[in-house]
């Protein structure tokens, strides 16, 4: 009985994880190029009560006798399918289509990934700088910043739906700028890390980024501008996996009781 009350126990608290993360995806249906994310578990380890199992006969039964120890959370995994487009009129708002992710410079030097293509341009000592919300220049496939004349009209700048950004001049006609954002691809994309403002970091469990363009084994992506990637959370599967998880977890409470209550008995015999 013991036993009962950690493995009820071990219920609970990853019913609580779940809990947490299904809470956080409905938190963040509205955030431009959210991925939800899922519990995984997995059971714990099981006791053997006899080394061998045999009948009164001596014979060997099909089955042995073991006792699971509970669960545990084996991860938390995001999940990088599609968003649904949204139209903005932004010009400088980007969609992916594909796997791709933007590249941002954070302050340290050091580069993020991101699906919010929510972008503008900031001016800079050396011209306009193509930034997101937070002030992070976007990198082109070298890893540099893609900054155009100050003189330029924003108003005349597009981009292309390669990334690449196009001026249109006076005279209307379209001059290629020479300056093209840069995507990145990983084999595990579900192995990087999740920062706040929607960035993402590299790690082991991802493997270095491959460069769009640079990689000829890669499916190239296709931006949109004017669009922004919706979050993929669907409401009503959410709200369905917490109804399931708080009865998980009030089932696992109800197992605590019961197993306090037959201590309880066995406590109150008298010989």
């Amino acid at each position: 009985m013991i036993k009962a009350l950690w493995t009820g126990a071990s219920g609970m608290t990853t019913q609580q994880t779940s809990l947490d993360t299904i809470s956080n995806n409905l938190a963040n249906i509205a955030t431009t190029g959210y991925k939800k994310e899922t519990v995984q578990f997995s059971s714990l380890l099981y006791q053997k009560l006899q080394t061998e199992t045999t009948d009164s006969e001596g014979n060997a039964k099909p089955v042995i006798a073991q006792v699971g120890l509970g669960v545990r959370t084996s991860g938390i995994v995001s999940q990088y399918t599609q968003g649904t487009l949204q139209e903005t009129g932004n010009p400088f708002d980007l969609a992916i289509s594909g796997n791709g992710f933007f590249m941002v410079r954070m302050e340290d030097g050091t580069t993020a990934y991101t699906r919010n293509g929510s972008f503008g341009l900031s001016v800079g000592t050396n011209g306009l700088t193509l930034a997101n919300a937070a002030g992070y220049p976007v990198l082109d496939a070298n890893g540099e910043e893609i900054v155009v004349d100050s003189s330029w009209n924003a108003a005349n700048l597009s981009i292309s739906d390669t990334g690449e950004l196009v001026y249109e001049d006076a005279s209307g006609n379209a001059v290629m700028t020479g300056k093209k954002i840069g995507l990145a691809q990983f084999n595990n994309a579900a192995g990087l890390l999740k920062q706040s403002g929607g960035l993402l970091t590299e790690t082991k469990n991802s493997g270095t980024p491959r460069i769009e363009g640079e990689d000829t084994a890669l499916k190239a992506s296709t931006i949109h501008a004017g669009y922004l990637e919706a979050s993929n959370v669907e409401t009503a599967e959410e709200l369905v996996n917490m109804i399931v998880t708080q009865r998980a977890y009030e089932m696992s409470s109800k197992t605590i009781q019961a197993a306090d209550e037959m201590l309880q008995q066995a406590n109150n015999l008298k010989a």
